[in-house]
């Protein structure tokens, strides 16, 4: 699995011009899920989210997690996250999950991070949204479960 995840003051997502989701602060996660992800990468990457420390303490040191702010998450899946460019200028997606392999993957990386008592907002699977954010700092973070960088 895959994630960029970015600290934001606010996020939200709307499908055709709808409001769907919107946070406050927290992080944005945008997430992908690769052919041969398993649960196992699944919790890897939501600890490691949820407990990243990223936020500023009261020294202004990226000290605190997800948690400590009491932030909220708002995940959104992105297959592209696997595309390839290795050849050509064209992306290839093989390396991602195919989409009822990947939605569930989704949900159950959802659901892990709603066990740490967090307000955790979803995007809409496989349809095209509409993503806005405030990036606060700027700050963005990629994180590979496979370490792969």
């Amino acid at each position: 699995m895959r994630a960029v995840v970015q600290r934001v003051s606010t996020a939200n997502v709307r499908v055709n011009e709808e409001m769907v989701s919107i946070i406050n602060k927290g992080l944005l996660v945008l997430l992908g899920v690769g052919h041969d992800d398993t649960d196992k990468d699944m919790e890897y990457l939501c600890d490691k989210i949820v407990n990243l420390r990223i936020f500023e303490d009261k020294n202004d040191k990226m000290n605190l997690s997800l948690l400590d702010v009491k932030g909220e998450l708002l995940v959104v899946s992105q297959f592209t996250l696997f595309g390839d460019l290795k050849k050509g200028k064209r992306p290839n997606f093989m390396n991602a999950a195919p989409a009822q392999i990947a939605n569930e993957m989704y949900l159950k990386f959802v659901e892990k991070c709603r066990t740490y008592d967090i307000n955790v907002k979803t995007g809409v699977f496989g349809e095209h949204m509409d993503v806005s954010l405030i990036n606060d700092g700027p700050v963005t973070i990629i994180i590979d479960s496979k370490k792969d960088f």
